[in-house]
């Protein structure tokens, strides 16, 4: 386990080739599915190739992910966020995804808090960039409450939709 920094309630760590049932909960989520899209994960196996060739190379090649949001309490992972560098953006974008079960409960918003802050400081990443669709209300709200603000849309380079596009610096 790579600790990558802690909060009030949650430490945020790597993600391991271990943590196949939790990704495989998770990448199939209805939440998931609906505003992040599916995968092609269908079982445990895909749900560790997904680990490798995602997250873990990420954390090889660019040097940050998307991590683990494990409770401290339970020391379940209940969800992930992190950074993603995509082709069709000039800067990271932050992102995060939780079981349904851990939703509305200000998870999600203290991790994306605690990163952006990582990301900034530790990463020296400016701007940070965001996306979403237009159709993910929680999401948008999320992003406004770290301090993203809405700056135009953008289309991925294997999207058929705009998404729309955020960014610490406005």
């Amino acid at each position: 386990m790579s600790l990558i920094l802690q909060t009030e309630r949650l430490n945020i760590e790597e993600a391991t080739l271990n943590d196949s049932s939790f990704f495989f909960k998770l990448l199939t989520s209805p939440t998931w599915i609906e505003f992040i899209g599916d995968r092609g994960i269908r079982n445990e196996e895909d749900a560790t190739n997904y680990i490798q060739h995602s997250l873990i190379d990420s954390y090889i090649n660019q040097g940050y992910g998307l991590y683990k949001m494990v409770s401290k309490d339970t020391r379940q992972p209940i969800g992930i966020c992190g950074f993603l560098k995509r082709d069709y953006l000039e800067h990271p974008d932050i992102g995060f995804a939780i079981l349904p079960k851990y939703e509305r409960t200000g998870f999600t918003l203290e991790a994306a808090l605690a990163l952006k802050d990582y990301g900034e400081n530790q990463l020296g990443m400016s701007p940070i960039l965001a996306i979403t669709t237009s159709k993910n209300l929680p999401s948008q709200k999320l992003l406004n409450k770290i301090g993203l603000t809405h700056v135009g849309d953008v289309r991925p380079s294997d999207g058929e939709e705009d998404l729309m596009l955020y960014s610490s610096l406005s």
